[in-house]
């Protein structure tokens, strides 16, 4: 549903959403966008933040690069890890759209909660400079697992 609503307020280049289980399908959300103009990747995060399918008890939007796949928590956490600079990556949007089920609301207080907005994004100004990933090809990483593999994994 945040994948439709995305679209349907204008913004391009989705190319994947993920409501990751641990956060209910609805507290960590994850958006993977193909980034076409500055601004952009906020652009994801904030619609995706406020629009009625991901406003409701939302407490996380990420957003990644396109070469990076929503659902794959490792990949996720490997974004912000590599593609997050703190200061300048992470938003805070206040009194936002909480209730009654929020674990983390204190007693009395179920009507508010707040946002952080990742943007696990290459800088959009020099995402073309930004060093590229390392990875072995699938042909060497196939060959090395036939090789090491039980020592590696037991």
């Amino acid at each position: 549903m945040i994948w439709d609503e995305l679209e349907k307020a204008g913004v391009p280049g989705v190319q994947g959403v993920w409501c990751h289980e641990a956060g209910g399908g609805r507290m960590f959300n994850i958006v993977s966008i193909k980034q076409a103009y500055p601004g952009h990747s906020r652009q994801a995060a904030l619609v995706a933040s406020q629009c009625h399918a991901g406003a409701y008890l939302g407490r996380w939007v990420i957003v990644v690069d396109e070469d990076i796949d929503p659902s794959n928590t490792f990949d996720v956490l490997w974004a912000i890890a590599s593609r997050v600079e703190p200061s300048e990556s992470i938003d805070i949007i206040r009194k936002c759209w909480g209730g009654p089920l929020d674990p983390r609301s204190p007693v009395g207080q179920k009507n508010y909660n707040s946002r952080a907005i990742v943007d696990a994004c290459r800088p959009f100004d020099w995402k073309d400079d930004f060093p590229p990933v390392a990875e072995s090809s699938p042909e060497l990483r196939e060959k090395t697992l036939a090789k090491w593999g039980e020592v590696l994994f037991g």
